[in-house]
């Protein structure tokens, strides 16, 4: 018997579920004890809001590439599977979804921002304009 199909907003409580989600503040706190912000905004949004200063900033269809520290593609900031890692999409709901992938791939401390780079801006949090 096949397990009955569930909706985006279900798959999404689920996976928060093992995620331990930060606030802006927190996500701040990471990146400066030495964690990586990731920015899987598509830029439209990035040229419209600003950057986080220090994020890296990654396209979301090649997050697992640029993430996984066995990988061919990893950006030289994966620099191992215990990196405090914080997905940041534009409202902090692509980036559970990220989160978790990042997860299966061995990244435990992987989670994303509430909110997004919404909250982070709201937050009072710096960002720079894009040139």
């Amino acid at each position: 018997m096949s397990e009955q199909p569930i909706g985006i907003d279900e798959l999404l409580e689920r996976v928060r579920l093992g995620l331990d989600r930060v606030t802006p503040q927190e996500a701040y706190d990471i990146a400066e004890a030495g964690g990586l912000l990731v920015d899987i905004r598509y830029a439209a949004l990035r040229e419209r809001d600003g950057l986080i200063p220090g994020a890296l900033v990654v396209e979301r269809n090649e997050l697992e590439w640029r993430l996984d520290p066995q990988g061919s593609h990893r950006a030289p900031e994966a620099t191992g599977h215990d990196l405090r890692t914080v997905v940041i999409c534009n409202e902090g709901y692509a980036s559970s979804l990220a989160a978790a992938s990042l997860r299966q791939l061995g990244l435990r401390h992987a989670t994303d921002l509430v909110g997004g780079f919404q909250a982070w801006r709201a937050a009072g949090l710096p960002v720079t304009a894009t040139t």
